[in-house]
C-alpha cells in the first residue's frame, strides 16, 4: 500500500503569499484546498510579516501537510522590493520548519516545466494546467495557482528523488 501524502506549496509575496494543498496517492493527486495570505499595506513591515505568519500558521494547524514546498526568488530590480520579498519569504520558509516540516525549493522554471512541459511558459498556461489537473479546483488569484503548481512540481520531483535515494544512486551517477 502506498503512502498518502500532503503536501502544501507555498508562492511567498509580501502583498499575497499564495497556498495550495495537494493529496498525492501514488501517481494520483487531488486538489485539497488553496488560498492566499493577504497583508494590510498599511502596516508596518514588521507587521505585515506577522500577519504572514499567523495565517500561514493556521493553513498549517488546520491541514497539516507532510512536506511543504516553496518558490525560489528570482532577482528583482528593485533591490527594497527584493529586500521586503525575502522577508516575505524567510518567514514561508521558517513557519513549516516550526512544526517540523521539511520544506524543498523549486525554480519558477522548474515548476514551469513540471507543470505545463515548458519552463518559460506564460501565468495563463500554467492556471489552465493547474485547473487541467483539478478539475474541480477554482483558484482565488494567481498566488494561489502558483502555489498549487509548486505543490504539483514537488510532488513530481520529490517521488524522483525517493526512488534515487532508495536504490542508493549518488548525484554524480545521476548526472
Amino acid at each position: 500500500m502506498q503512502k498518502i501524502r500532503r503536501l502544501i506549496g507555498l508562492d511567498p509575496g509580501l502583498q499575497s503569499t499564495g497556498w495550495g494543498l495537494i493529496v498525492v496517492e501514488g501517481n494520483r493527486l487531488k486538489h485539497e484546498g488553496s488560498g492566499a495570505i493577504c497583508s494590510d499595506s498599511t502596516l508596518s513591515l514588521s507587521e505585515r510579516l506577522l500577519q504572514i505568519h499567523n495565517g500561514l500558521l493556521a493553513i498549517l494547524k488546520s491541514h497539516s501537510p507532510d512536506e511543504a514546498a516553496v518558490e525560489e526568488t528570482f532577482v528583482n530590480k528593485n533591490p527594497r522590493s527584493a529586500l521586503k520579498l525575502g522577508s516575505a519569504r524567510g518567514v514561508v520558509l521558517l513557519t513549516p520548519a516550526l512544526f517540523g516540516i521539511p520544506v524543498s525549493e523549486y525554480s519558477a522554471n522548474r515548476v514551469k516545466k513540471s507543470v505545463v512541459g515548458v519552463g518559460h511558459a506564460t501565468k495563463g498556461q500554467v492556471e489552465l494546467m493547474v485547473k487541467q489537473l483539478f478539475p474541480s479546483c477554482d483558484p482565488k488569484n494567481n498566488d494561489a495557482v502558483d502555489a498549487l503548481a509548486i505543490a504539483v512540481c514537488h510532488a513530481h520531483y520529490s517521488q524522483t528523488e525517493k526512488r534515487w535515494f532508495e536504490k542508493n544512486i549518488s548525484v554524480n551517477e545521476r548526472v
